[in-house]
C-alpha cells in the first residue's frame, strides 16, 4: 500500500543550535516542509534580533538543496514588550509567540511567572498583529499533581484568557487530556487550536515503567492514562480542523536521559510520520491523515499549503539503535524497533 500526500509541516519543533541542530535538522527536513521552531534555548530567544539570528544557524545547518522552511518563534517572558511584537512581526520570519510557565519544562526558568498581571498588553499587541500564543499548558504549582497539571492549567489560565481576549489565538501545544479535547472542541473553530505529539498518541504512562524505568519515553507533559490516549486518538482522527501534526521532538544527548535526573523530552523527528500513519491507519482513517499532517496547520496560521508532496508505503523498516555526533549519541523514539510505514520522497 502507498499514500501521496501533500508534504507534511512540523507545528511544534526543538532543534537545539551548535553541533547537536547540525545532527537533527535534516532528520526534519528530509519529512517536513516547514516547521514552528522552539525558542527555549540558553539563552531563550527573547529578541527579533535573536530569532533572526537562530534562523540563520538552522539555515546553515540544512543539507544542499533543501527547501525546509524554519518558522520562528519568540519566547514570553514577564518583561517582554509590545514593540518587540511589532517588531517580530515586521520581521517577516516570526510567526508566534511561546508561552512557558516558568519551570514547566526544559529551559523554562526564564518563563511567565504571572500572563494576567504582567503580560496583557503584550497580548494585546498580538491580537493587533494577529500573532499566535502557543501555550505549553501546565500549571508549575507543586501542590498540583503532575498529572492533573494540564486540567488545571485550562481551568484557571486558559479558559480564563480565551475569555478575555476571545480574538488571541491560541495553540494548546502537545495535548495530553481528555479534558484538553473537551475544552478545545467547546472554542471557536479558527481561534483556538492544538497540536499532538506522536507519542502521546501510542504511549500511555504505563510505558515509562514497563520493564523497568523508561527514560527515553520520558517527556512533558508526561504521558497519561489510557482513557486519555484514546480521547486525543479519537479526536484527531475524527476529521476536526482544530487539531494539526506537532511532533514535540526534543533531542537530549544519551547521557542526559540516562543519568540519576534525566532530561523531558523524546527524540520523534526521524519516526513522526511512520508513527501517525499507523494512528490514522488502526483507527480506519487513513482518507483523514492529510489533513491533519499537511492542511490544518497551515489554513490555522494563515498560510499556504505546500506544494510538493511526500510518499508512505506500508512497508516494514528498523528505527535505528541511536544516532551519533560530536558530543555523544540521540536515541530516537522507538529505537531498534520495526515500523511498518516508511516515508520518502515522491
Amino acid at each position: 500500500m502507498e499514500l501521496s500526500i501533500t508534504r507534511p509541516d512540523d507545528w511544534h519543533l526543538h532543534l537545539r543550535d551548535g553541533n547537536l541542530l547540525e545532527m537533527v535538522v535534516p532528520h526534519s527536513a528530509q519529512h517536513f516542509g516547514r516547521a514552528i521552531v522552539m525558542p527555549n534555548l540558553k539563552p531563550p530567544i527573547t529578541t527579533t534580533a535573536a530569532a533572526v539570528a537562530y534562523r540563520e544557524s538552522i539555515l546553515k545547518g540544512l543539507p544542499a538543496n533543501s527547501d525546509f522552511t524554519p518558522l520562528m518563534t519568540l519566547y514570553l517572558t514577564d518583561s517582554t514588550s509590545p514593540t518587540e511584537i511589532k517588531l517580530a512581526r515586521e520581521s517577516g520570519v516570526i510567526y508566534a509567540v511561546k508561552l512557558y510557565p516558568a519551570g514547566a519544562t526544559t529551559n523554562s526558568q526564564d518563563g511567565v511567572t504571572d500572563l494576567f498581571g504582567k503580560c496583557l498588553p503584550v497580548l494585546e499587541e498580538m491580537i493587533k498583529h494577529n500573532m499566535p500564543l502557543l501555550v505549553h499548558g501546565e500549571v508549575t504549582n507543586p501542590e498540583v499533581d503532575i498529572f492533573d497539571r494540564e486540567k488545571v492549567f485550562i481551568e484557571t489560565v486558559l479558559r480564563p484568557l480565551v475569555q478575555k481576549y476571545p480574538q488571541l489565538k491560541v495553540v494548546m501545544e502537545h495535548i495530553t487530556t481528555m479534558d484538553a479535547v473537551k475544552f478545545i472542541e467547546s472554542c471557536t473553530e479558527g481561534s483556538i487550536a492544538a497540536t499532538v505529539t506522536p507519542q502521546h498518541l501510542v504511549l500511555n504512562r504505563n510505558s515509562l515503567f514497563q520493564g523497568g524505568l523508561q527514560p527515553h519515553n520520558y517527556c512533558l507533559p508526561v504521558l497519561k492514562r489510557e482513557i486519555h490516549r484514546q480521547a486525543i486518538v479519537s479526536a484527531v482522527t475524527s476529521g476536526s480542523k482544530q487539531y494539526f501534526l506537532g511532533t514535540d521532538s526534543a533531542p537530549h544527548e544519551r547521557q542526559k536521559k540516562e543519568c540519576s535526573c534525566g532530561c523531558a523530552g523524546i527524540y520523534n523527528a526521524p519516526v513522526a510520520l511512520s508513527i501517525y500513519a499507523k494512528v490514522f491507519e488502526e483507527a480506519g482513517a487513513l482518507d483523514k491523515l492529510e489533513a491533519f499532517t499537511s492542511f490544518n496547520g497551515p489554513d490555522f496560521y494563515g498560510l499556504p499549503r505546500n506544494t510538493s508532496k511526500i510518499k508512505l508505503r506500508k512497508t516494514p523498516w528498523r528505527v535505528p539503535e541511536s544516532f551519533s555526533y560530536a558530543a555523544g549519541h540521540i536515541v530516537p523514539m522507538f529505537a531498534g524497533e520495526m515500523l511498518d510505514w516508511l516515508p520518502s520522497d515522491v
